[in-house]
């Protein structure tokens, strides 16, 4: 089952999406999540986050928000790609911050489930997210879903990709 959370509904279970996140990156540090990016995150313009559940477990999440320039990752991106790309793209979009999923249930289509709910009913015409540069699970599921290479590397072994949501996919 995905369900949407609001701010509050998140940050009430910060600790337990935390631990999903550290799992899910096997390196991700779950009291950070919890403590200080997942708080900074919720409170930024039009903050989703969805959550999977399957038999009574918390087992994945995505979240996001309405991006500017100004903000950390955004500034960071457009330094990286230049100004042509940084002006269609950056500013106003909508950042695909995380999708984590556990590691016990991955490929199942939680990730496309999840990916998929995030994505509705936004109002940003674009989105952009940063994902592994080399070939992995992710941006292979991020392909199927419509996302398209825009950088194969930033510099620091994360590739951009964009969906551009006033296209219909597969067009």
């Amino acid at each position: 089952m995905i369900r949407v959370l609001d701010r509050d509904s998140a940050l009430a279970i910060a600790h337990e999406l935390g631990e999903v996140y550290a799992a899910a990156f096997d390196d991700g540090d779950a009291g950070n999540f919890a403590t200080e990016m997942l708080p900074t995150h919720s409170a930024r313009d039009d903050f989703k986050l969805v959550a999977a559940d399957q038999d009574g477990r918390l087992v994945g999440l995505a979240y996001g928000f309405t991006g500017h320039r100004g903000q950390w990752w955004a500034d960071r991106v457009a330094d990286a790609v230049g100004p042509e790309l940084a002006a269609e793209w950056i500013g106003g979009h909508f950042e695909v911050v995380e999708l984590a999923v556990l590691p016990d249930v991955q490929r199942q289509g939680i990730g496309t489930a999840l990916m998929r709910e995030l994505m509705r009913g936004l109002h940003n015409p674009r989105a952009l997210l940063t994902t592994y540069a080399d070939d992995r699970p992710a941006p292979r599921l991020y392909r199927r879903l419509g996302w398209q290479l825009l950088v194969a590397d930033l510099g620091w072994g994360s590739a951009l990709y964009g969906l551009d949501r006033r296209v219909p996919v597969g067009s």
